[in-house]
């Protein structure tokens, strides 16, 4: 049984930084995708980074280019996501996401088949 853990969400200020931290756990495969997505009351989930787990290549949405990073750490089978000058409009339950198999590093939501149980970020002005 897949299991992922979000952790590191929080109350901060706009442009302070923070690091959200996935742990996978059940026998994920190392060949998979694993990403970040964030919803906001009222508003669908949406894609925010993604990462293919065998080689690190990443894809990042235009909202969080350049402010977010997205990386790995295989030895923990643990994801990150390193989130520099925050604003008001990063405010979202985060959750990370594993899609099981496969190459293609997609934005859909519904191509992941496992999802953690989501973190808050609150981010003032």
């Amino acid at each position: 049984q897949v299991q992922l853990v979000e952790s590191g969400g929080g109350l901060v200020q706009a442009g302070d930084s923070l690091r959200l931290s996935c742990a996978a756990s059940g026998g994920i495969f190392s060949a998979s995708i694993r990403g970040w997505f964030r919803q906001s009351p009222g508003k669908e989930r949406e894609f925010v980074a993604a990462i293919r787990w065998s080689d690190s290549t990443t894809v990042y949405a235009d909202s969080v280019k350049g402010r977010f990073t997205i990386s790995r750490d295989n030895s923990k089978s643990t994801m990150y996501l390193q989130m520099n000058s925050v604003k008001p409009e990063d405010t979202a339950v985060y959750y990370c996401a594993a899609k099981r198999s496969g190459w293609y590093i997609s934005r859909d939501n519904s191509q992941y088949e496992y999802w953690g149980q989501g973190t808050q970020v609150t981010v003032s002005s």
